[in-house]
């Protein structure tokens, strides 16, 4: 039985190297046309970092619905910090889930396309949910505590009732597409075993309107940062460094985006 066992072992690890051989090989020198190697890795880098550091900001406080209004009252700096890591994480995400899909896609292409549409699918559905967060926190400023609790325990009723909406039925890839392309990510040899199944873990992150640390955010973060991570490591190693005239137009770009924001139009 333990001479089975073993086999059974020895064979699963073969097959496993193999598949991770051939994405290897099928990715070789094969960097991503769109958004780029630099963009990407950014993403893979910056996106589950800053998810992470948003996650850990609101940490303290018990993260439902009337303690993160109550949160926010009393801590209204660290409290917006918080869900603004957390918010531009998520749409900093969208290329490296881009980045990983053409990865899958290589050698299974099915698996990519529909884990990659399905989970940037569900970062929109955040996004929406991150737009409800930040109205309700500035109409706690002018409207008060009290009522924005009455407010929101109404909008969760309303939204309960809502026949349909997009971004209501698009709940689900929120969840469940994160399964899908860590299952894509195994098959195809784009990740291994452990860090697929970190990857799928993001399926237990909660979403809602102002939904804050749970005890399975960390578990759920964590494991989007070691499948993710590594990869935008690698990439930057991958591949020659940026070159100067490209340094000096993102130091451009970037100064134009401060000065319009310090000195454009408000209203």
């Amino acid at each position: 039985m333990n001479v089975e066992l073993r086999g059974r072992i020895t064979r699963w690890r073969q097959a496993d190297a193999d598949r991770r051989a051939a994405s290897a090989a099928a990715n070789l020198d094969r960097q991503p046309a769109f958004p780029g190697r630099w963009v990407s890795a950014v993403s893979l880098i910056g996106g589950p970092v800053l998810i992470m550091a948003g996650t850990l900001l609101r940490s303290p406080f018990y993260y439902f619905v009337p303690y993160q209004l109550t949160a926010y009252t009393r801590h209204p700096a660290l409290v917006t910090a918080a869900y603004v890591c957390f918010a531009c994480g998520f749409v900093l995400l969208w290329p490296a889930i881009m980045t990983l899909a053409q990865r899958i896609a290589a050698t299974h292409p099915l698996w990519g396309i529909w884990g990659g549409c399905l989970v940037i699918v569900g970062l929109f559905t955040r996004t929406f949910q991150f737009g409800t967060d930040h109205l309700a926190f500035h109409l706690t400023d002018t409207l008060g505590l009290r009522t924005m609790l009455t407010g929101i325990d109404g909008y969760y009723l309303a939204w309960r009732d809502t026949i349909w909406h997009p971004f209501r039925s698009m709940s689900g890839p929120a969840f469940f597409g994160w399964v899908v392309l860590a299952v894509g990510a195994y098959r195809s040899g784009a990740l291994g075993l452990g860090r697929s199944i970190a990857l799928g873990l993001m399926s237990a992150l909660a979403l809602g309107t102002l939904k804050g640390t749970e005890p399975q955010s960390f578990i759920a973060v964590g494991g989007l940062c070691v499948a993710l991570v590594p990869l935008g490591v690698a990439l930057l190693r991958g591949g020659p460094p940026p070159t100067r005239r490209a340094v000096i137009w993102v130091a451009v770009l970037i100064c134009v985006h401060v000065l319009m924001t310090a000195y454009g139009p408000r209203g």
